[in-house]
């Protein structure tokens, strides 16, 4: 593997850590895909560094988890903010 690879593999697993971010944040902030985040927490970084990983899956877990409730939470501020256009 590349040096760059698994130096990226460990600044998203601690961007992930410090940050309780989730896959598509990390993505956002590094400039690369969803994808490409998952497979270097899941699989490239527990070559690297399994104890980074089993922290960084963590977080990934409870994130995916939560991730219906945020988007019930999301959805309800969309119709919110539709019905309060309407009053106007």
């Amino acid at each position: 593997m590349k040096d760059y690879i698994e130096e990226r593999a460990i600044d998203i697993a601690n961007y992930i850590i410090e940050n309780n971010a989730t896959v598509r944040q990390t993505a956002k902030a590094f400039g690369i895909s969803k994808s490409t985040v998952h497979k270097d927490v899941t699989e490239r970084l527990m070559q690297i560094n399994p104890t980074l990983a089993k922290e960084a899956r963590k977080v990934l877990d409870v994130n995916k988890q939560e991730r219906h409730i945020r988007g019930g939470m999301a959805t309800k501020e969309k119709y919110q903010h539709m019905h309060q256009e309407q009053r106007i």
